[in-house]
């Protein structure tokens, strides 16, 4: 049976002690997690699984410096999103728009447990799927498919101030369901979606 440990002081002084059993510990309990977020930032499996690896390894090598008042769950996902954040500056591929929402991520990772964007993305699935139907359609040709107001106006034979007035009614009505975080909930959310369908893609 694998060494349990149940309290975040206990595991880090055990980690700063050099204790291999709780280096495993770590990894048998967040590698799986830490993959997933990653790759639902960087659309790489490979690619994520390495910053998860850098992640760890730089974990081990400064573990003298783990601060026994912050939790490691919250340390290892800031820490994939900081790793992941230096890899898109050395490529040059954020644009403006999307930066300014996984920047905001980070401050969802910091002040939640591991769970919260989980929880947060079901919560706002829950709510799309809500909306009234017209509305639900064309919120979703918008921001899931990516088509423009106009397109989707051709498309639905529908005037573009009709097309617009929907979207509005859609975030009117996530922001009331989900508050302030909606926005970068959305776009971690049809990001994640979209590297679902490339994913089956590849199938």
């Amino acid at each position: 049976m694998p060494f349990e440990y149940f309290d975040n002081l206990q595991l880090i002084e055990a980690l700063k002690s050099g204790d291999s059993k709780a280096y495993t510990f770590l990894v048998d309990n967040y590698h799986h997690k830490l993959c997933l977020y990653a790759y639902s930032l960087i659309n790489d499996e490979k690619a994520a699984e390495d910053i998860v690896q850098n992640v760890f390894i730089r974990t081990w090598k400064k573990r003298n410096r783990l601060n026994p008042d912050f939790e490691i769950s919250s340390f290892l996902y800031k820490s994939v999103y900081n790793e992941f954040i230096d890899e898109y500056r050395k490529q040059k591929l954020v644009v403006p728009l999307e930066k300014k929402y996984i920047d905001a991520l980070t401050t969802m990772v910091e002040n939640k447990d591991e769970y919260a964007l989980e929880r947060r993305i079901k919560l706002v699935k829950r709510a799309i799927q809500n909306l009234p139907p017209k509305c639900k359609e064309i919120f979703m040709l918008s921001k899931h498919d990516g088509l423009t107001n106009l397109e989707i106006a051709e498309y639905k034979q529908v005037s573009v101030k009709s097309v617009e007035a929907h979207i509005t009614k859609a975030f009117s009505i996530l922001r009331q369901s989900i508050g302030e975080e909606m926005h970068q909930v959305l776009f971690l959310l049809f990001r994640t979606l979209k590297n679902d369908q490339l994913s089956a893609g590849k199938e």
